[in-house]
């Protein structure tokens, strides 16, 4: 399988020399040039469309969210990190869904149910691990309310009790934290990481079909055994 790289969103990479940025720019410009009555108001007008440019092209990174798919591995990647799990650490894939009395409803989550947690918790870099737990905030919350339990919400959402894994090692402080959210999580969507369908360049469907072909061409060989999954399920 290929390498592929995909994006939230298509502006990531703004520069001037590009002509649907370059034309707005210019326009603006002289409109500046034209409204100014003093060489004053013509320096801080360029100075501003100049700070305006800088500050768009910023906030634009700081919220485009990238994947990489090769053929070992699948990475989501942030402006402050991100995370990556191997194929052979994936045990399913698919649209999370919330039981809600019988009806099953798709939530716009892709959920990755993994065979064991520790390859993931040792390589995620804490700061990405808090800005995980505080954006499925409202997901543990939905959890526990098709369980007809949300007065547990408050005590699970920051839970960092030691996490005793399959081999014996025990996570402690925000990796503890992250393993007993997706325990959590498990328990109720049998997935323990997500994506958001809003941080992606298609529909949740397609963007799981395409993982899922990955996945698909690793051999069964290579599969991780599911040593967490006995302990949690």
């Amino acid at each position: 399988m290929k390498t592929v790289h995909l994006y939230n969103h298509p502006f990531r990479n703004l520069s001037l020399r590009q002509p649907w940025v370059l034309l707005p720019v210019a326009v603006i410009f002289l409109a500046i040039i034209w409204f100014a009555n003093n060489w004053q108001q013509l320096v801080i007008g360029i100075l501003l469309l100049i700070a305006a440019f800088y500050a768009f092209k910023f906030l634009l990174r700081q919220s485009t969210v990238g994947y990489t798919l090769t053929a070992t591995h699948f990475q989501q990647h942030f402006a402050k990190g991100g995370w990556v799990v191997k194929w052979s650490n994936i045990h399913r894939i698919g649209i999370c869904q919330f039981n809600n009395e019988g009806w099953y409803q798709p939530l716009p989550w892709i959920g990755i149910k993994l065979n064991d947690y520790r390859p993931y918790l040792d390589s995620i870099c804490p700061r990405i691990s808090s800005e995980i737990m505080l954006g499925q905030r409202a997901l543990l919350y939905l959890g526990f309310k098709q369980r007809n339990q949300p007065s547990l919400f408050e005590n699970a959402v920051l839970d960092s009790s030691p996490y005793h894994a399959a081999n014996g090692q025990i996570y402690t402080g925000l990796q503890a934290m992250l393993a007993n959210r997706m325990r959590y999580q498990r328990a109720f969507y049998d997935y323990d990481v997500f994506i958001s369908t809003s941080d992606l360049d298609r529909s949740g469907e397609e963007f799981v079909g395409l993982m899922r072909r990955y996945l698909a061409a690793v051999p069964a060989s290579e599969r991780t055994k599911g040593r967490e999954s006995d302990l949690l399920e």
